[in-house]
């Protein structure tokens, strides 16, 4: 085709009477006859009618009946004309073609060209990649060999600075003063001399040979010179009025470092100045201690002398002894009173002994022992802290105490063989106590064990006190105590001081010991009150004066708190049962008649006949008229007796109040026992109505 196109141009532009014929070039396209009818097969034709049925160009022959034949005729001219427009197509951009052609052989010279170009490149890069790689590794080697010469730099930079001596540091420690300047001088020094002690490298270096001997020189001129400075600021310790807590504070913490660098570079020194404070502060305490004590002792009241016992008879005391003493202290020995305000006022400031000297006012023993071991708690805090700061040791408070414990402890032996008074010792006991407390809550236990040795000390001689007031009641005189007075005895009224005065004290103790003492000093003055009751003749007067005495016992108890109730309660029972004797003993008196005949009579029954002699009205006759005649003087005869008997009005009135509440029973019986008698109704009478006793009974209860 190609060939007949080539022979035969046309021209594109020759329009269309110069069509070409297009077959001429194709020629007749021919259909071949059927094949014989032998060579088909027929098998599964019926399968393939089935499956064209759903197909719309079969359907659409078969509907018109058009044969095979010819319409595959129709579509081979269909097919041909297509491919013959197609081929004119081709034709018609034949130029464009070309073109095209051209366009795509120039790009392949110029890709051809490119890509020589690019090899090039490529090979290039691969020359500089290479090249890249060297000058890696070589930086890589510099960067290490730098860091290395770096650290080496470091080390031997800081090898020069730990070794060398400044020529300014060398003029400090040598002829500088002792100030802030020449402590961060000793700092430098003590870095450089544990540096050559310390550094294994330094031992192989030529250096050493030339600092080490500089070194030690320095080592030797800052030692002597820190000595010197410190022995100075310690003989300023020993200055009168010195107060060693603002030189300790203000000055000598400010120099601590001279301790720590004595301690690892001039141990011998070290210890010296150790020994010098240890001997420098014992010395000035103890004397300031010792001047503090003899300065309270000028304040000192005495409170109690061994003849100041519960059960010592006042009158068999020398007048001689009392007459320097004012007569309210005496109620001190007994009584509590505000000397327990010393245990609310415990964390006060110390007594300043020539202030308290000029008021001229004395005190008893326990203020002046608060003052004391406050000043004594307050010092020893003051020195534990700074032993801790400035030395850095704790154990040196004990050896710098030595001394002021000792001139304490001295002044103590002195002073508690020559205590009888209880209530102080008890006082100096819980002072004692609450200081520990105080320490406690501190965190500062450099006095634990002193304190422990004060209590042990204060617990013996106060059982020995408390002992001396037991035999006293146990071993008295009873015919020298007794006096011909039914109102409360002197020696009750010390007892009931005395034991409301330690009960307030063991409130919040709970001190079992000293509760089972009071039981035991309870037990002893039972016994010597009902010895004194004995020597009244008259059994009423027995009663009288152990009611007195019981009353004005639980009197002072009761201000003691509630802590008193189980010596309250003894006594309370104690009361009870003696009023009830009294009250007995009182209707007896003026009414007795009728309580024999209630208790004997009254009980019988007339109606029963069991009674070998039965009540007549003769006999309970002359008991009512009794009665009716002279009940009211009685009972005025009666609050006249109760008013003089007894010391406390209302506890009076309540033993009156009993007497005719009891009388108003027996006559209570005594009119029921009538109306059970037989022709007891005559004596109606006479009888007293109950309303009227009630009355009487209300009119006295009026007057309290």
């Amino acid at each position: 085709m190609t060939e007949v196109a080539s022979n035969q141009p046309v021209d594109a532009n020759s329009g269309p009477g110069h069509l070409l014929d297009l077959g001429a070039f194709v020629g007749e396209l021919t259909v071949e006859d059927d094949l014989p009818s032998d060579d088909i097969s027929l098998e599964g034709l019926e399968q393939e009618l089935q499956d064209c049925k759903t197909d719309d160009v079969v359907a659409t022959i078969l509907s018109k009946g058009t044969k095979l034949r010819d319409y595959t005729k129709d579509v081979e001219n269909n097919l041909r004309q297509i491919e013959l427009d197609s081929i004119e197509d081709y034709i018609k951009e034949s130029d464009n073609l070309v073109s095209l052609h051209d366009q795509i052989h120039d790009c392949d010279t110029i890709l051809s060209q490119m890509e020589n170009i690019l090899s090039g490149f490529q090979a290039e890069i691969g020359s500089i990649s290479s090249d890249i790689k060297i000058l890696q590794e070589k930086s890589m080697d510099m960067g290490l060999k730098l860091k290395n010469r770096k650290a080496a730099e470091s080390k031997l930079a800081k090898f020069v600075e730990d070794i060398i001596v400044p020529p300014r540091m060398i003029d400090i420690i040598v002829d500088g003063e002792v100030n802030e300047e020449y402590m961060r001088t000793l700092e430098i020094l003590s870095k450089k001399l544990k540096f050559v002690q310390i550094d294994a490298m330094l031992k192989t270096s030529k250096a050493l040979n030339d600092v080490q001997p500089e070194l030690e020189k320095l080592r030797q001129k800052a030692v002597s010179k820190v000595f010197d400075f410190m022995v100075q600021k310690l003989n300023a310790l020993r200055k009168p009025k010195t107060n060693v807590q603002i030189l300790q504070q203000s000055i000598l913490l400010k120099y601590k470092y001279v301790i720590q660098f004595l301690k690892e570079h001039g141990k011998d020194v070290h210890v010296d100045v150790r020994a010098a404070y240890i001997d420098t502060m014992n010395k000035v305490l103890s004397t300031k201690i010792r001047a503090y004590i003899q300065a309270l002792e000028k304040l000192q009241l005495d409170i109690a002398t061994s003849n100041d016992l519960i059960g010592v008879d006042t009158r068999s005391t020398s007048l001689f002894l009392r007459g320097r003493e004012p007569l309210k202290n005496r109620s001190a020995v007994f009584a509590l009173g505000e000397r327990i305000n010393i245990l609310k006022e415990i964390d006060e400031s110390a007594l300043i002994p020539h202030i308290a000297e000029a008021s001229s006012k004395r005190h008893p023993y326990e203020v002046l022992f608060r003052s004391l071991h406050k000043l004594l708690m307050d010092t020893a805090a003051s020195e534990y802290l700074f032993c801790d700061e400035f030395f850095g040791e704790q154990s040196m408070f004990y050896e710098i105490f030595a001394g002021p414990f000792s001139v304490i402890e001295e002044h103590l032996n002195t002073i508690l063989p020559n205590c009888f008074d209880a209530i102080g010792l008890m006082l100096m006991i819980r002072i004692i106590y609450q200081y520990r407390l105080i320490m406690s809550r501190k965190r500062i236990p450099c006095l634990d064990s002193y304190l422990d040795k004060v209590n042990i000390s204060l617990w013996p001689r106060f059982k020995m006190v408390f002992d001396m007031h037991l035999n006293s009641l146990r071993n008295a005189n009873v015919r020298t105590l007794w006096e011909d007075d039914v109102h409360p005895h002197y020696v009750m009224r010390r007892y009931a001081e005395f034991t409301a005065s330690l009960i307030q004290l063991n409130v919040d103790y709970g001190d079992g010991q000293l509760e089972l003492n009071l039981e035991r000093l309870r037990m002893a003055v039972d016994d010597l009150l009902v010895k004194l009751a004995k020597l009244f003749q008259k059994p009423k007067l027995q009663t009288v004066f152990l009611i007195n005495n019981c009353d004005m016992t639980i009197a002072v108890l009761k201000e003691a708190g509630p802590e008193g109730s189980k010596i309250q309660m003894h006594f309370e029972e104690l009361l009870k049962s003696n009023t009830s004797i009294y009250v007995e003993e009182l209707l007896m008196e003026h009414f007795s008649d009728l309580i024999k005949f209630v208790k004997i009579r009254a009980s019988e029954d007339p109606s029963s006949g069991s009674s070998e002699r039965p009540i007549s009205v003769s006999e309970v006759e002359p008991i009512i008229k009794d009665f009716g005649s002279r009940w009211k003087a009685a009972i005025e005869l009666m609050h006249n007796d109760v008013i003089t008997s007894f010391s406390n009005f209302l506890c009076g009135m309540e033993i009156l109040r009993a007497a005719l509440t009891q009388l108003l029973l027996y006559y209570t019986r005594l009119s029921d026992c009538m109306k059970r008698i037989a022709g007891g109704s005559s004596l109606n009478k006479d009888l007293v109505s109950i309303s009227s006793i009630m009355y009487e009974i209300r009119k006295y209860s009026r007057t309290f």
